[in-house]
């Protein structure tokens, strides 16, 4: 495998939104600070650079699973919340 092609934020952006239909540049900006973005490089102290194969990476664990209407992904939504809730069971003895 060859030396992979880096891009800048712009560049990002614009792949992503040509290949997914989604991803801007001041999102990915505003995701460098706070986390939850793709993986980034950088050239020196200020310049994030970012690779096809992680913009790919990170686009894909955004999508979901298909659906086939609104009220399905309400309804798979809610049983995810219940499922992940932060509060433990009560254990009786």
């Amino acid at each position: 495998m060859g030396t992979p092609q880096y891009l800048r934020r712009q560049q990002a952006a614009e792949y992503l939104k040509g290949r997914y239909g989604f991803g801007a540049a001041r999102t990915l900006a505003k995701l460098a600070v706070v986390g939850g973005g793709p993986e980034i490089f950088y050239a020196g102290p200020r310049t994030p650079l970012y690779t096809e194969e992680k913009l790919d990476a990170w686009a894909q664990s955004k999508i979901g699973r298909p659906v086939r209407s609104t009220s399905e992904r309400k309804a798979s939504q809610k049983k995810l919340t219940l499922v992940t809730s932060d509060s433990s069971p009560e254990v009786s003895e």
